[in-house]
C-alpha cells in the first residue's frame, strides 16, 4: 500500500504518515494519533480540574500522578471514542470529501478489526480509571453513555456540539472527583464553562464540512448559525470565560489563575476576530489553536495551585 495514497485527507506530513510501520498506520489513524488535537482538547478539562481541585485542597501532593494518569487516559479514550465514531459513521464518512479517506470507509480496516481495536483502547482507559478512588471510577464510567450516543446526534439535532461538549468536558468533573471524592459547585461551574468552550470550537471545526453536511442531511451548529457564526461564538466564548471565572471564584483562586483566564479569553477573542467561515483551512488552524488557549489557562491554574500549597 502506498503511504501517501492512504493518508487521511486533512492529516498529512505527520509522524504516522512518515515513520510508523505500514501495518500500524490505519490503526494509528483510526485512533487519531496522526491528529492528536482532539486528545489534547479532551485532556485539558481534566488538567484544569486537577489543578483547580489542588488549589481548593491547598495540596499538590497527588497532582503530578493525576496529570500523568489523565494524559494516558485521555489519549486512550479519545482513540476509543474516535474508533466508535468511525464505526458508527462509516457510511456518512464515505460520502464526505474530507472523511472518505478514513481507514474504515477507505477499506483499510474492517469493522470487526475496528471493534477489537476499540476494546483494547477501552481496556487501557479502564486500567487508568481504576487507579482513582471509587467515586472517581463511577464518575468516569457514567460518561460512557454520552460517548455512546454522540455519533448519532448529528442525525437528529442541530445541536450535536452540546452533546460533544457534555462528553469532552467530563474531565472537568474528574479532577475534583479524584482529589476530593465529590463534585461541588466549583466543579459544576468549570464543567459548564468547558461545555460552552467546546460548542464554540467545534462549531468552527464543523464549518469545514458544512457544504457536504448540507448535501447528506447532517446537522450541526455550523449549519444552524451560518452567517451568524461570529455572534454565536461571542455568546459561547463569553459564557465559557464567565463560567470558568465563577469556578475560579468558588475555588478561591489567586492571581496566577486569573491571569491564565485572561490570556485564555484573549485567545478566544482572537479566534473570533480572525475567523472566516468560508475558508476551511483557516477554520482548522483556528480550531487547533484551542489547545494553546487551554494550555495557557492550565499553566495559570497550576501555578496558582503550587503557590497555594
Amino acid at each position: 500500500m502506498n503511504g501517501a495514497a492512504s493518508r487521511v485527507a486533512d492529516s498529512t506530513g505527520n509522524w504516522v504518515d512518515t515513520r510508523a510501520p505500514q501495518w500500524s498506520r490505519p490503526y494509528l489513524r483510526l485512533c487519531r494519533l496522526d491528529r492528536p488535537i482532539g486528545s489534547w482538547l479532551l485532556l485539558l478539562p481534566c488538567w484544569w480540574s486537577a489543578a483547580l481541585a489542588a488549589r481548593l485542597a491547598h495540596s499538590i501532593g497527588q497532582t503530578p500522578l493525576f496529570l500523568a494518569l489523565f494524559f494516558i487516559g485521555a489519549f486512550a479514550m479519545r482513540g476509543a471514542g474516535c474508533t466508535w465514531n468511525d464505526i458508527s459513521d462509516r457510511d456518512l464518512d464515505a460520502r464526505v470529501e474530507r472523511t472518505r479517506s478514513r481507514p474504515i470507509p477507505a477499506g483499510q480496516v474492517s469493522v470487526r478489526r475496528a471493534l477489537v481495536f476499540l476494546a483494547v483502547q477501552a481496556l487501557i482507559g479502564l486500567a487508568v480509571l481504576l487507579q482513582f478512588n471509587r467515586f472517581a471510577v463511577l464518575t468516569g464510567i457514567a460518561s460512557l453513555a454520552i460517548v455512546a450516543v454522540y455519533p448519532f446526534m448529528k442525525r437528529i439535532t442541530w445541536w450535536p456540539q452540546i452533546v460533544l461538549g457534555l462528553a469532552f468536558s467530563w474531565g472537568a468533573l474528574m479532577g475534583f472527583a479524584a482529589t476530593e471524592g465529590r463534585i461541588g459547585t466549583a466543579a459544576l461551574a468549570l464543567y459548564a464553562g468547558s461545555i460552552a468552550w467546546v460548542v464554540g470550537y467545534d462549531t468552527i471545526y464543523a464549518h469545514q464540512d458544512a457544504e457536504d453536511d448540507a448535501l447528506i442531511g447532517v446537522k450541526s451548529t455550523a449549519r444552524l448559525f451560518g452567517a451568524r457564526t461570529k455572534p454565536a461564538l461571542m455568546v459561547c466564548y463569553a459564557l465559557a470565560v464567565i463560567l470558568i471565572g465563577v469556578a475560579l471564584g468558588l475555588a478561591g483562586a489567586g492571581l496566577p489563575a486569573w491571569i491564565g483566564l485572561a490570556v485564555f479569553a484573549a485567545q478566544l477573542v482572537w479566534q473570533i476576530w480572525r475567523l472566516e467561515i468560508g475558508d476551511p483551512a483557516l477554520c482548522l488552524r483556528i480550531f487547533k489553536s484551542n489547545r494553546d488557549a487551554g494550555l495557557l489557562l492550565f499553566l495559570g491554574l497550576l501555578a496558582d495551585a503550587v503557590a497555594a500549597s
